[in-house]
């Protein structure tokens, strides 16, 4: 029996193409997802304008599938671009414009690594129509209140039990004769994401840059800002532009230095400020205020982009007696008391330290402050951190949890970090925890507002410095060396 005659694929994808060039498949996937995109603009213009359509008006997100019939042996010394067993696999596709890139890098490992054609086509999955304008509008306002009644009954919406993390958790359940997943987010999950990036951020995903650095103070942020000035200051730097809430963007002197656009007058929810190299290479740095549930909700939705490598700096409560002010801890272990994450990752399982990323930070604090060795013993400890989800711990009786602490060997307490190493952990992100001791509340030093000064003063600039240089140096290593195994399941997905 011949099998590629029974074409799996036509049950998911109309007019599928078959490709083992992966820039003619990425160019395929643009064209078909530029065509619905703009039959659904038009109609929804048209329905806006009172033009009543004959039938219900739907579009659909281009898919990509790959068969493999074989068990041969691939090259997997890289954690991704492959398929570990036989089968069917589909994912479907949206935003190429701001995908391209990492589309085609998953279409080459794919056919690289198993010498096997992938397939585009449309597939069966409906593009919402709010989806149809990524630099989002409020469709409702556009229409009347009759329209906006009928609104359900002539497009599709957006649809929750289409965008769930299912996939990402390992809790996906095939259905019989269904495809297995060639990717961790569905379409409609990503664009989800996107709209809701630009909603909490200020700013355009495709600002976003692949290296990301979340903080819990705004005073981090200044000091990013002025970095950044620094940086579109000097024609060498490396770095094209930077952008800050709004869309507001500073070009670099190389390029003329002019700014577009104006600041925003009121900050969005957890701005973030892009720092901004070719190929997004740069460095984004997120302002997520305090507390594991805006860290959730800023890593769930800052993961569709795929970005390289994410850091947590910040300021934590030290635990030891022996910690002074202003010194540095590297975590290599996490106690989950966060509870955002109980349901998605459940706390036994490890969120281990990676060693690419744990160098990296060791390196830069040495680089930076000038020590090494025994020295930079002076001012770094690692060790574990606990993330608790109640920020006045210290106000209830509060021996059990320094019991548990104590048990733990923790070193550092905070409300971000565990929830973003182990967001990271969840959606294959590396990740990576440098905290900077603010107080000792266990000790007698509480965090006061003039010791506070003092202390921000002295510390936040150094701190952002080796942030910083950590992540240039997780840039050089490249994606075959950062992109860590130790993410990926024994069903892992083909795309990165």
């Amino acid at each position: 029996m011949n099998v590629e005659a029974q074409r799996p694929s036509d049950r998911f994808l109309s007019g599928a193409e078959s490709f083992l060039d992966p820039e003619a498949a990425l160019v395929r996937v643009q064209s078909l997802y530029a065509s619905e995109v703009e039959r659904l603009r038009a109609r929804f213009k048209a329905f806006s304008e009172g033009v009543d359509p004959p039938s219900r008006i739907r579009a659909f997100y281009p898919a990509v599938s790959f068969t493999t019939h074989s068990f041969a042996r691939v090259d997997t010394r890289l954690s991704y671009g492959f398929v570990s067993s036989p089968g069917h696999y589909v994912t479907t596709v949206t935003r190429p414009d701001l995908f391209g890139p990492y589309l085609l890098e998953q279409f080459s490992q794919l056919i690289r690594n198993h010498g096997r054609p992938i397939e585009v086509g449309l597939g069966t999955v409906p593009i919402p129509v709010h989806f149809a304008f990524p630099d989002g509008i409020h469709l409702e306002a556009a229409l009347d209140p009759e329209r906006l009644r009928n609104l359900r009954e002539v497009f599709d919406v957006p649809d929750l039990e289409l965008m769930d993390d299912s996939i990402v958790n390992g809790t996906h359940e095939l259905k019989s004769g269904e495809p297995r997943p060639l990717a961790l987010f569905t379409a409609p999950r990503v664009d989800y994401s996107l709209h809701r990036l630009r909603h909490y951020t200020g700013t355009s995903p495709e600002h976003f840059q692949n290296y990301v650095i979340f903080t819990n103070y705004q005073f981090y942020i200044d000091q990013f800002v002025l970095h950044a000035q620094e940086m579109m200051a000097d024609p060498n730097s490396g770095y094209e532009a930077f952008v800050e809430p709004g869309n507001r963007v500073t070009t670099n002197v190389r390029a003329g230095g002019g700014i577009e656009g104006e600041a925003v007058q009121r900050l969005p929810q957890m701005p973030a400020y892009h720092l901004k190299r070719a190929n997004s290479s740069g460095i984004t740095m997120v302002n997520i205020g305090v507390g594991p549930s805006n860290a959730k909700t800023i890593t769930d939705h800052v993961a569709v982009l795929r970005p390289h490598a994410w850091l947590m700096l910040g300021h934590c409560a030290g635990l030891r007696n022996t910690q002074k002010l202003g010194d540095y801890v590297l975590a290599h272990g996490y106690v989950r008391e966060d509870h955002v994450l109980d349901a998605d990752l459940p706390v036994w399982i490890p969120v281990p330290p990676l060693a690419e990323v744990q160098v990296a930070l060791e390196q830069a604090v040495g680089e930076v402050t000038g020590l090494d060795g025994w020295e930079l013993k002076s001012v770094m400890r690692t060790g574990t951190v606990a993330t608790i989800d109640n920020r006045n711990w210290e106000l209830r009786d509060h021996r059990e949890p320094v019991q548990r602490f104590s048990q733990s060997r923790a070193i550092a307490l905070d409300m971000e970090s565990a929830t973003i190493a182990a967001n990271g952990f969840r959606f294959r992100v590396p990740y990576g925890t440098l905290l900077c001791v603010s107080d000792k509340p266990l000790h007698g030093e509480i965090k006061l507002p003039g010791m506070a000064d003092a202390f921000y003063r002295s510390q936040v600039d150094q701190h952002l410095q080796i942030g910083i240089l950590a992540m240039e140096k997780l840039r050089a290593l490249g994606l075959e060396r950062l992109h860590s195994r130790k993410l990926r399941s024994f069903t892992e997905v083909g795309f990165q």
